[in-house]
């Protein structure tokens, strides 16, 4: 039985006129009616029936069409599955991201096990992270939660802690947690005011009555850690980048009151396809912070 009769059979069926058939199938009527007798006789029934000048479909024949629509349907799938594993071949995957530190695992896995993918990773503010995802110029974000815009989704990864860095030397490296209070008469260097790490940092000082007045306003975190480094200054970052920078001269002290935690997670456009290649990636997202503990 050939996918070319199956063909020619559907189109009948839903016809039910050989010649309007015929020319929707762009064949000849004596070809047509010649492949539905060949398939009738490979699956041993009658597929329809003439009364007079019009055609109706047999009980074999409704049967055979309720099998072919699943026939075709699975086919449908399997190319567009195939073209899926096509896409993890090769191609590219734009990230943005407020802190790529934590991502180094998660990319390399990803790029051992499909590595015709290009990764672009690049450091951007929430705020930029959203303009580019929808402007279509990125294809994830990873940044912190919640958003307040109702053309995005997002999706959990971690808990990301805000503490404070302070070099070795300063008195409040003796501390194992300090009252954000505390710090607000202590030289300190923060992101600028676009990060919403700098306007979490704001709204909670407001709330207590103050404002901190950073010496230096800069990014990357790199830098501001630089200057903690050579005791000019504290500053305020996620415990996961102070841990990864990697510098013994600096400690890192927890905050409470109030408690500095913010949810870190992938956002992506609601109205969009998302491509088995950006799916596996965030697949391998969420299995790398499952376990993950600073």
């Amino acid at each position: 039985m050939e996918l070319r009769h199956l063909e020619y059979f559907m189109t009948m069926h839903q016809e039910l006129h050989f010649t309007k058939a015929a020319e929707k199938l762009n064949i000849s009527q004596p070809t047509l009616s010649q492949q539905i007798r060949i398939l009738e006789s490979e699956v041993g029934a009658p597929l329809f029936d003439r009364i007079g000048k019009k055609v109706f479909a047999t009980k074999a024949g409704d049967i055979l069409y309720h099998h072919c629509l699943q026939i075709f349907g699975e086919l449908k799938q399997a190319h567009t599955a195939i073209g899926e594993l096509e896409g993890l071949q090769r191609g590219t995957l734009a990230v943005g991201c407020s802190g790529s530190h934590l991502l180094i695992s998660s990319v390399v896995k990803f790029h051992t096990r499909y590595p015709g993918i290009k990764i672009s990773i690049v450091q951007l503010s929430t705020e930029e992270i959203k303009e580019k995802l929808l402007k279509n110029e990125l294809d994830i974000g990873i940044a912190f939660l919640p958003l307040d815009d109702l053309q995005l989704e997002s999706l959990h990864l971690y808990t990301e802690e805000l503490c404070l860095a302070v070099h070795k030397d300063n008195p409040l490296a003796n501390y194992s947690n300090i009252t954000l209070e505390r710090l607000k008469s202590v030289p300190i260097v923060l992101l600028p005011p676009k990060y919403i790490i700098r306007q979490f940092i704001d709204q909670a000082t407001e709330e207590l009555g103050f404002i901190f007045n950073p010496i230096i306003e800069m990014m990357p975190f790199e830098h501001l850690l630089e200057i903690v480094g050579r005791n000019i200054a504290v500053t305020i970052l996620p415990r996961s980048y102070i841990n990864s920078f990697g510098n013994d001269n600096i400690r890192t002290v927890s905050i409470d009151k109030p408690s500095m935690k913010k949810s870190m997670g992938v956002i992506h456009r609601k109205d969009i396809f998302i491509p088995v290649a950006t799916d596996k990636f965030i697949e391998e997202l969420v299995l790398g912070f499952r376990n993950f503990h600073f």
